[in-house]
């Protein structure tokens, strides 16, 4: 699933994040799904939920890391469907927010 990278993302209620060493652990209290992130990914969890959009996530993270630009939009979106799946965070468009799982 493409998501639009001028959306926005807020973490969904009752979600848990805890670094462990320099990776970290996301843990939706609600359904009990939890998902592992290595060094990369917690940067990405970073970057996403204080960014003001996707696209500022993109940017940011474009230009922290030696990445071809079409491979990070393509990682970041698929990291974001992770996210959404497990109902880890909420997609907003306007005043429309976009969330899925159980």
């Amino acid at each position: 699933m493409s998501h639009s990278f001028s959306a926005g993302v807020r973490v969904a209620p009752d979600v848990l994040f805890r670094i462990v060493g320099e990776e970290a652990v996301l843990l939706n209290l609600n359904t009990e799904l939890y998902l592992g992130l290595d060094a990369v990914g917690t940067r990405m969890w970073e970057v996403l939920t204080q960014a003001t959009s996707i696209q500022a996530t993109y940017d940011t993270l474009l230009g922290e890391y030696d990445v071809d630009a079409q491979q990070l939009r393509n990682d970041l979106d698929e990291f974001l469907g992770k996210l959404v799946e497990q109902g880890l965070i909420q997609i907003s468009s306007g005043d429309v927010a976009v969330t899925t799982g159980t």
